[in-house]
């Protein structure tokens, strides 16, 4: 029998996420109560499940403003409840909290030294294995794994993958971001910048050559955006002799641009690298955040 939802909000007030019921938990479970313990458990779950679900908006590109004071109220109110619901129903978190202090309450009684600590006045230590909550969103900076991705994605990250490597160790930007962007502004490699004379230009990630830049340089037809409408316009961009050479120049240039500050400070999870990206005018495509964020996410281990 399926559950009414507005009885799932009902029953789910007695997790509730605010600074009075967390001090009667507080309250509760200094009498060593397994209700209190139950219900502890249960705000720790309730309160996970709220962060997770706010990074998963947060990390989920949309069109719609979210800057409006009243969208964020009521967001934040969702997700509280919602979180609630799912924390009253229970995914299992708040389960191994219970069995984990109960084991560690069990060892404490059981130790004699612990005793003898107790009985003297000193702070009792409680030796929890509490599982590490990992950053979501987060990637590894030494790289993936090439079995995890589709034959279409190796082939093209296999040969520029210690290119990629490189290029992270400089700019602190995980090297599967760096690849995605390289298959977005290349085509997966098949729509390459390509010299007068055909050959490609292995600008990988359709850097432009303004005034100050003093190396090679191409002029092709290309497709700007301009007040939100696609045209077509030539336009000159840089030329590089290798593949390695135009990774080091995008090091190079997002690390050391001012326009790409916020883009090295929060560039270490996908939602900061996209929308650095945008903040600093990498693209004038106004979707460019929202197909590199899915690429990433579609190809990419993260």
């Amino acid at each position: 029998m399926t559950t009414p939802v507005g009885a799932d909000f009902q029953t789910s007030q007695s997790v509730a996420i605010d600074a009075k019921s967390l001090g009667n938990l507080k309250a509760a479970a200094k009498k060593n109560s397994p209700e209190a313990l139950n219900q502890a458990a249960k705000q720790f779950e309730a309160l996970f499940l709220n962060m997770v679900l706010k990074s998963m908006r947060d990390a989920t590109p949309t069109d719609v403003d979210q800057t409006s004071t009243d969208r964020k109220l009521f967001t934040s109110m969702f997700d509280q409840q919602m979180s609630q619901v799912m924390a009253e129903r229970g995914v299992g978190l708040a389960d191994m909290m219970i069995k984990q202090l109960q084991n560690a309450a069990n060892f404490n009684q059981a130790d004699p030294k612990l005793k003898e600590i107790k009985e003297k006045g000193s702070p009792e230590p409680m030796p929890l294995n509490v599982p590490k909550i990992f950053e979501l969103n987060k990637p590894s900076q030494s790289g993936f794994n090439l079995s995890s991705v589709t034959s279409k994605v190796k082939e093209f990250i296999e040969p520029l993958m210690s290119q990629a490597k490189e290029a992270s160790q400089k700019t602190g930007l995980p090297p599967q971001f760096i690849l995605g962007q390289a298959a977005l502004e290349s085509g997966w490699g098949k729509r390459q910048i390509l010299n007068a004379d055909g050959s490609t230009s292995h600008n990988i990630f359709g850097i432009k050559a303004n005034s100050n830049w003093k190396g090679k340089t191409t002029e092709i037809l290309t497709t700007e955006y301009i007040n939100g409408k696609p045209e077509k316009v030539m336009a000159t961009f840089r030329s590089y002799d290798s593949y390695a050479e135009a990774f080091s120049d995008y090091a190079n240039l997002v690390s050391t641009s001012p326009r790409y500050k916020n883009l090295i400070e929060n560039g270490q999870t996908l939602l900061g690298f996209v929308q650095g990206l945008k903040k600093a005018g990498y693209a004038t495509d106004t979707a460019y955040a929202e197909k590199l964020s899915n690429i990433i996410k579609t190809n990419f281990k993260t």
